[in-house]
């Protein structure tokens, strides 16, 4: 195993990428644990020792050495995906999903939450039709609810 990298800022976004990239791979959750080891899957151990509150985003880079970046990405989760029909069905979900405190993403006119029982039960109550899948979820965890 080779020497850990302790990680206590996060480069400048505005540098391009060029050279190796090393995905790290990252649920909703652990993107917001910000201080932990990472084994990366190249062997490195990085020590993240970001500050209180820093929540890390798919395609952020963590860290860069020589001709290497180490970036975030989204790991695959459990997740709900609802495929509203109309416009009027797709904003009674997400103001229903919303009100759950609940984050959504948005793709190719699905609309796409962390899975869980509870939210589950509550679609299925609401007659709503949705399909559980492993993919990655590019939204925020429970709890990083915003307005």
């Amino acid at each position: 195993m080779s020497e850990t990298i302790t990680i206590r800022q996060l480069p400048q976004p505005d540098t391009p990428i060029v050279g190796d990239i090393v995905q790290l791979p990252m649920t909703a959750h652990d993107r917001r644990r910000v201080r932990r080891l990472v084994d990366a899957p190249d062997g490195a151990r990085l020590a993240l020792e970001l500050a209180t509150g820093t929540v890390l985003l798919p395609g952020q880079v963590l860290h860069r050495i020589g001709a290497r970046a180490y970036v975030v990405s989204a790991a695959l989760e459990e997740v709900l995906v609802v495929r509203p029909r109309t416009l009027d069905e797709a904003a009674r979900i997400g103001h229903f999903i919303g009100n759950l405190h609940r984050d959504i993403e948005t793709m190719d006119g699905a609309i796409i939450a962390l899975a869980d029982t509870p939210l589950a039960d509550r679609l299925r109550r609401a007659g709503v039709s949705f399909a559980a899948e492993r993919r990655p979820f590019h939204g925020r965890a429970p709890g990083e609810h915003a307005h």
